[in-house]
């Protein structure tokens, strides 16, 4: 009988300490960060041709696609207000690497020819 308790009283305290240790591991991970870019498309031909082919290397960056809708993409539905032409949502490991990313010559580059044919508007938050 004492035996039983005891392995009871051992079992109940692992599954105390093994919470408590992923609980302040989950608490120590940084949340991701999220991208979001609402995009409206003045000349769908060069847009497509010159802009997204430099662009593609935000993958190669780090980030990840969770969405894109609008223009030549999947429709966007609207609950309230008018929507974007176009919005992509991407997620990000660090503000870090989104800096990086994003103030990188090659991007720039992208992106000053991405303006001739499109205007952006981008914003990032940071994800739970």
């Amino acid at each position: 009988m004492k035996q039983g308790f005891g392995l009871g009283v051992g079992l109940l305290a692992s599954t105390l300490l093994g919470a408590a240790v992923v609980t302040g591991l989950h608490a120590q991970a940084k949340p991701p960060v999220l991208v979001v870019t609402e995009i409206v498309i003045s000349d769908p031909e060069g847009y497509g041709n010159e802009f997204v082919p430099k662009a593609q290397n935000v993958k190669a960056a780090g980030a990840r696609f969770l969405a894109m809708g609008g223009t030549g993409a999947k429709p966007i539905t609207s609950f309230e207000g008018v929507p974007p032409k176009r919005v992509t949502i991407q997620q990000w490991d660090s503000f870090d690497a989104l800096k990086a990313w994003y103030s990188s010559t090659e991007y720039q580059d992208a992106l000053a020819v991405g303006r001739k044919y499109a205007t952006f508007r981008r914003y990032a938050l940071e994800g739970r």
